[in-house]
């Protein structure tokens, strides 16, 4: 609790310093130990009794107050006690470390008022070392003079009505940075004010419902790694929006609880308190699995109470153990809006049952077979990830080993890609940049149908990547590549190679690998893909030769053409 010093007074019921003196954390009052209590019945026009239902929330969960709805805040004294409240300068706080509000380029001028002044001239010789900062990022410094261990400069953004969301993003993301960087240089207490200024045209109201519902949740995640966040307000205006906001996210007690849960505005953010974009939320309009008949989908709602059916636009808001939609939804769509917790758990027992059933292929060389599987909207977001980082790389060294590369078309005008395994030299190979360099090649092909030519022409599996390794790559390379490639042409395949396409067959994907065709001779290959749409190595050739003992064939060896011996 507040002990004040000889240099300290009180404003408003909160202490505050005059600009000389060092105060301590044990100096500022816990939110938890507060004993102010801000009275409702005083409504302010500007912050009206409203209810705001929360669509996700249910009824017959835990923790629900007497007009059935759940506290998306619930009380955490734990949490609670981490958050204080000190009205005046932060600079003189003696803290881990101190947010400065400022802009893109870090000037003295821009900044928080005084911190410059407290910490002395090396903060703006060490901030124009770092060329900027992105608005809703943050950068730390040393804190020179002031009795903190360390600044966190951020860039709060600019506000216009029409980019409110995109405003209050980048102010989360702010908060966000500012706790994030704290943690990564292992402090543990945080004061910061508000990270907003009127230059920038923020109304404080939402602002502050942006910074206190974005510490709430980081909190909630990061609560063994955050000693205390100290909100630091320096004006009346500022002192009474926190005293009023304050309840709402960090309640003390049940009846605060019940309180918040009226007074709350409806959009309190997500997981990371950041604003729900209702575009990018994944809608299901027309159920995919509804009978055709209006007659048989009513007969289907007849026997159960008109509260019970759903309008198809609220589909996506209601919950996932509803045996109702199960009858109408594809589980493939189901999958998307079921329970994480549930799916996460049924992750981790195909897990488990794929490494208990599958040891025995890793034992035999194969490689490690036992991830769980995949759903489609998994694979997506994988693939995506991969190309993305990818298209920014610069993977020059794997196009030089001419293992993955373009050939022309095949008979029936499909694209071809050819894969040379005898240039697959693990000793030489990242494979993690060779998966980022297939996925780039492959993206183009992998929309229509197109064919694979692989030469495994004097290619040993010994020194090729594990059939486990290949598990994972036809993850990443997704759905549309299996269902697009028409036919996967091996040529001089080898009984090891053999063995390993059937164990893909049996353990990995039985659509994909029940795709291989394989050749023996060259002049068979030409009959799939013309000689003229390949570019061909010239040991395939020899090989063709050695492995045929030469029946059949005769290659030119300037041309490299194949003709059939008579």
């Amino acid at each position: 609790m507040y002990r004040p010093g000889a240099a300290t007074t009180t404003r408003g019921e909160l202490p505050t310093d005059n600009g000389d003196s060092i105060v301590t954390l044990n100096q500022v009052p816990r939110w938890s130990d507060a004993e102010y209590r801000y009275l409702y019945e005083k409504e302010d026009p500007a912050f009206p009794n409203s209810h705001f239902p929360d669509p996700l929330a249910s009824v017959s969960e835990g923790g629900s107050s007497g007009n059935g709805m759940v506290s998306r805040f619930p009380v955490d004294h734990e949490i609670n006690s981490k958050i204080y409240l000190w009205r005046g300068n932060p600079w003189n706080l003696e803290v881990d470390a101190v947010v400065n509000s400022t802009n893109e380029n870090l000037d003295e001028a821009h900044s928080s008022p005084g911190l410059h002044a407290a910490a002395g001239p090396g903060l703006a010789e060490e901030c124009a070392t770092f060329g900027g900062c992105r608005t809703g990022m943050a950068k730390v410094t040393k804190a020179y003079d002031l009795p903190a261990r360390r600044v966190i400069h951020t860039v709060g953004p600019k506000y216009a009505v029409k980019y409110h969301t995109a405003a209050e993003n980048a102010l989360s993301h702010c908060y966000r940075s500012c706790l994030e960087l704290l943690i990564e240089n292992g402090l543990q207490s945080i004061a910061m004010g508000c990270i907003y200024t009127e230059a920038k045209n923020y109304p404080r109201e939402p602002a502050a419902h942006v910074a206190i519902r974005t510490v709430r949740r980081l909190l909630e995640k990061l609560i063994d790694k955050i000693q205390a966040v100290v909100f630091c307000i320096e004006t009346a205006s500022d002192t009474e929006i926190y005293k009023r906001l304050l309840p709402l996210y960090f309640p003390r007690d049940k009846l605060e609880e019940e309180v918040a849960i009226s007074k709350l505005p409806a959009d309190v953010g997500d997981e990371n308190g950041e604003t729900v974009i209702d575009e990018r939320k994944i809608r299901i309009k027309p159920l995919p699995n509804v009978r055709k008949t209006g007659l048989q989908f009513s007969q289907a709602s007849a026997d159960r109470p008109a509260s019970d059916i759903i309008p198809v636009n609220d589909v996506g808001l209601t919950r996932r153990n509803s045996s109702y939609l199960d009858s109408y939804l594809d589980p493939a769509f189901m999958s998307l809006i079921k329970d994480p917790d549930q799916r996460r758990k049924e992750q981790w027992e195909k897990a488990a049952q794929a490494r208990s059933g599958l040891n025995f292929v890793k034992m035999l060389g194969y490689g490690d077979f036992g991830g769980h599987p995949l759903s489609a909207a998994e694979e997506y977001s994988l693939h995506s990830r991969y190309l993305a980082k990818a298209n920014s790389l610069n993977l020059s060294e794997i196009t030089e080993m001419k293992i993955v590369y373009r050939g022309g078309v095949d008979s029936e005008g499909r694209p071809v890609m050819v894969v040379v395994g005898a240039h697959v030299l693990l000793r030489c190979l990242d494979l993690e940049r060779f998966v980022l360099y297939v996925v780039k090649e492959f993206e183009p092909l992998i929309q229509k149908p197109y064919s694979i030519v692989y030469f495994h022409s004097a290619a040993s599996l010994q020194l090729q990547p594990d059939l486990g390794w290949m598990k994972r790559l036809q993850q990443i390379l997704g759905r549309k590549h299996q269902r697009n490639l028409h036919a996967m042409y091996v040529l001089h395949p080898t009984f090891g190679l053999k063995s390993a396409i059937l164990a893909l067959q049996m353990f990995v994907d039985n659509v994909v690998w029940k795709k291989v065709v394989y050749v023996d001779r060259l002049l068979q290959l030409f009959k799939y893909v013309p000689r003229e749409q390949l570019t061909i190595p010239d040991f395939v050739f020899q090989h063709d030769l050695e492995v045929n003992g030469g029946k059949g064939l005769i290659v030119d060896p300037r041309t490299k053409y194949v003709y059939q011996r008579p």
